[in-house]
């Protein structure tokens, strides 16, 4: 792991660049009194975020606007897996900078997904099998073709553009921790190959230190990080498909790796059944979303009260499908 960048804590360029465009309004962050036995709850709004609806507007738009200002971008091919918000964060930043987005979806991937990617004007290739299959064959086609490989993954030998991602996403932690009216005493971050968990936990321990509890919420079916951390070095892991598509990701994310087994406290795993069971409590809170976007609220949900004293901070990922 030496080799592997850790993540970025510096907002600066993020802010700088999507300030400059017209939907960069900072998302909201919502309160909560008296909700799931914690004092107060805070939760960082991202479902109307750049409108696309998910924090991953922030992301592979952000290193394709990049590429923009080093003049890489009118004219190229960019080509990535994704389970939906990633691919839609490629598909817009190729439109907005004259260049073309290819996706792989696997099956499980809703049609109506494919559909939203296909009106940013991206091309779709479904992939039977599951999300590592589609990014085996996103890697291959980039390979084959020349084009550009845009993953929100990182892996040896591949880091500079997922290491350029997941800065993007300090402008949502930026703007949480100027929201927040003091320090939280638990943070609960959803994760998939860990790129969220993993920006934001380096981000928020920089400006917030040691004090904060931080903890990493997965799917019982895609506990890439959680076995990874257990075993002391990166390992893959298996399972079913789970109802948290979103975070459905059996392997991890290099950086996102090295930076939360430095930064995270605690790795949890939820059920299918518990993330199911918030939907409906989240949104008689006017908080709609789905079991992947709602995740780190379920995982509080799940968890012994956590007293009247304690300050969460979470993030709603996603609006709902």
């Amino acid at each position: 792991m030496s080799a592997i960048p850790e993540p970025s804590t510096d907002a600066t360029a993020p802010r700088a660049l999507w300030e400059r465009h017209d939907k960069a309004e900072p998302t909201p962050l919502v309160p909560l009194t008296e909700f799931g036995g914690a004092g107060q709850v805070f939760v960082k709004d991202e479902r109307g975020r750049m409108g696309l609806g998910s924090f991953k507007a922030l992301g592979a738009a952000y290193v394709i606007a990049c590429e923009a200002e080093a003049g890489r971008a009118a004219g190229q091919v960019f080509v990535c897996a994704s389970a939906g918000n990633h691919g839609l964060s490629v598909a817009w930043g190729a439109e907005l900078f004259d260049a073309k987005a290819v996706i792989y979806l696997s099956e499980s991937v809703p049609e109506a997904f494919a559909e939203r990617l296909k009106a940013k004007g991206a091309e779709v290739v479904r992939v039977a099998g599951s999300y590592e299959d589609s990014m085996e064959a996103a890697a291959k086609a980039a390979a084959e073709n020349g084009w550009q490989l845009l993953s929100d993954s990182s892996w040896p030998g591949y880091t500079a553009y997922p290491h350029r991602l997941m800065e993007g996403y300090l402008m949502m932690a930026s703007e949480a921790f100027e929201q927040m009216p003091q320090a939280p005493t638990h943070i609960f971050l959803q994760a998939g190959v860990g790129g969220l968990a993993g920006a934001c936990a380096a981000y928020f321990r920089r400006v917030w230190g040691d004090a904060p509890e931080i903890v990493v919420v997965e799917p019982e079916a895609a506990p890439a990080l959680y076995e990874s951390i257990k075993a002391g070095k990166f390992v893959s892991t298996a399972g079913p498909v789970s109802n948290m598509g979103r975070l459905d990701c059996k392997e991890a994310s290099l950086i996102a790796l090295k930076g939360l087994a430095r930064d995270a406290d605690t790795f949890m795993l939820l059920s299918e059944e518990a993330a199911e069971a918030s939907l409906a409590t989240l949104a008689a809170k006017g908080l709609e979303t789905t079991p992947s976007g709602g995740a780190g609220l379920a995982a509080m949900m799940s968890l012994p009260a956590l007293g009247p004293d304690a300050i969460v901070l979470t993030i709603l990922s996603e609006g709902p499908s």
